[in-house]
């Protein structure tokens, strides 16, 4: 089921994610320099995969318990629905690892045998899975692995679990070290926060407009 209005909101929330994160970068003077914009760029892919890893642990623990905690005549039907999002974790591992694999240390005398037409066939199929994956972690994260799919209920539950997490996560890695306590306090709780209350009015609007709850998706 598609609802534009959550669909619109899930993209607002993306981007101006992104847009305070690098307006907190630049206010900060973490951003001085071409060179530091780089670096600025790398630390924000290395968040959001970083996300995507999460998500990808976080992934099979809540879906695992929503299943169990369903009927057993459900059970089955929400495991065959799972497929499709499991596919999507594997779709963008395997495009992560193509790249690492294909250009590490240890696959050099693989390297030298396919010659040069081959290392040209290899640079395009890493490129391909550059790019797929970059694509893969943009919509994991806006649309939390394709969970709808399992159940519509799923996603605003999944991401609600994964932004706390994350800020825990900020929490323990002294994330931002440059930002003023005060104002790093807000930043990682702000996301969280604003998270959770859009996962309540999706929740919300799902049980309004379309009569689906939690309890009636566990079939309870």
């Amino acid at each position: 089921m598609e609802d534009p209005q959550v669909r619109k909101l899930q993209l607002w929330r993306t981007a101006l994610g992104l847009v305070a994160w690098v307006g907190l970068m630049v206010t900060y003077n973490a951003v001085v320099s071409a060179g530091d914009a780089a670096a600025v760029a790398d630390e924000r892919f290395d968040q959001s995969w970083s996300s995507v890893l999460v998500l990808v642990c976080t992934f099979p623990v809540v879906v695992g318990a929503f299943v169990a905690a369903a009927r057993p005549g459900l059970r089955r039907l929400y495991l065959r629905r799972a497929l499709r999002p499991l596919g999507a974790v594997v779709a963008v591992m395997a495009s992560m690892g193509t790249s690492a694999l294909a250009f590490a240390p240890e696959t050099a005398g693989f390297r030298d045998i396919i010659g040069l037409p081959g290392k040209i066939a290899l640079g395009v199929l890493c490129l391909w899975a550059v790019v797929f994956a970059l694509y893969g972690i943009g919509l994991s994260l806006v649309h939390v692995f394709r969970t709808a799919d399992i159940h519509e209920v799923l996603p605003p539950v999944l991401a609600g679990v994964l932004v706390w997490e994350m800020a825990l996560l900020d929490v323990v890695t002294g994330a931002y070290p440059q930002v003023p306590a005060g104002a790093r306090v807000v930043f990682i709780l702000g996301a969280p926060t604003t998270v959770t209350a859009l996962s309540w009015w999706e929740v919300h609007r799902l049980r309004r407009h379309h009569g689906l709850t939690v309890r009636d998706a566990l079939g309870r």
